[in-house]
């Protein structure tokens, strides 16, 4: 298998004819192949029209709708070497979060350039920064300066639209962690790393995280989610689909004994409407408080 795999790069790095290198390509009109390993990353680049050339993601990589017809490449902490290579790139985009080691030293020995951005989408400033200095990578900046107006007017909208409800409902996130292969309780300051945007979109859509602290925690014992005792828990889709109903979440350690299992009140959410800050989230809101307050 060795000898394989390291045949495949040997024949990979002598057809790139200098693609590898740090060396432009001598043909002028050779377009980028860009393999971009970030699902934030990915969706700003669809936001700003700059897709074009995006020839492999990450398995992570799911919105926009559109993306799921670019070649995967694996998990973006489990990536093969092969499977990047295989696509040609002339530059890998990541945001950091990538691996195993052994993958960046192979594309590190054979030169293939990488790039990551120095704003963190942490928050709504950080989200803008970060927008706006992929704008200016891919020259789509009057686009990027678009996105950031819609994202503030965005916000105050769905802001606004979570004020109209009277009652702040206690809620538990739970998100199905891939790379672990469990299910996880988000805290009040979890979700996007340890930036807690989880935390922050359900505070912006009226209610109130019912487990304090930060970061994630495995669902391992019945007594935190049954002493958080939520109004409603919301579930990341991919780990609801894997249950596949509500009866079935309802088998997840303490959930049964929540208000929130007893009133039915267990909303699957995407991804992309809670984990992670994104161009979509000021529009988010207002669906988050639309399920958050569902009957009222």
């Amino acid at each position: 298998m060795k000898k394989v795999a390291a045949s495949l790069v040997i024949l990979l790095l002598s057809a790139g004819c200098g693609r590898f290198s740090n060396r432009a390509p001598a043909a002028s009109s050779e377009q980028p192949r860009i393999v971009c390993i970030s699902q934030q990353y990915n969706e700003i680049i669809y936001a700003l029209g700059a897709e074009q050339n995006l020839v492999g993601v990450d398995y992570s990589s799911t919105y926009p709708p559109e993306i799921r017809n670019v070649q995967t490449v694996g998990y973006h902490r489990a990536l093969s070497a092969e499977g990047i290579l295989s696509l040609r790139p002339t530059v890998v985009i990541n945001d950091g979060n990538i691996g195993p080691p052994s993958v960046l030293q192979q594309l590190a020995a054979l030169r293939v350039p990488t790039k990551s951005f120095s704003a963190k989408d942490d928050s709504i400033d950080g989200l803008k920064a970060l927008i706006r200095e992929m704008g200016a990578y891919f020259h789509k900046e009057a686009r990027a300066e678009q996105l950031c107006a819609k994202i503030d007017a965005d916000l105050a909208t769905g802001k606004a639209t979570a004020a109209h409800y009277q009652t702040h409902p206690k809620v538990v996130v739970i998100h199905f962690g891939r790379a672990s292969n469990v299910y996880l309780t988000v805290r009040a300051n979890g979700g996007n790393g340890d930036g807690g945007a989880a935390g922050q979109m359900v505070a912006w859509a009226g209610g109130v995280m019912a487990i304090q602290g930060t970061g994630m925690e495995r669902m391992t014992s019945p007594e935190t989610i049954a002493k958080a005792n939520p109004d409603v828990i919301l579930m990341t889709d991919y780990g609801y689909d894997r249950l596949g109903s509500l009866d079935a979440a309802r088998t997840l350690p303490g959930v049964a004994e929540t208000n929130a299992a007893r009133t039915g009140r267990i909303y699957r959410v995407t991804e992309h409407d809670l984990m992670y800050y994104n161009p979509d989230s000021g529009e988010s809101i207002a669906r988050l408080a639309a399920l958050i307050h569902k009957g009222e």
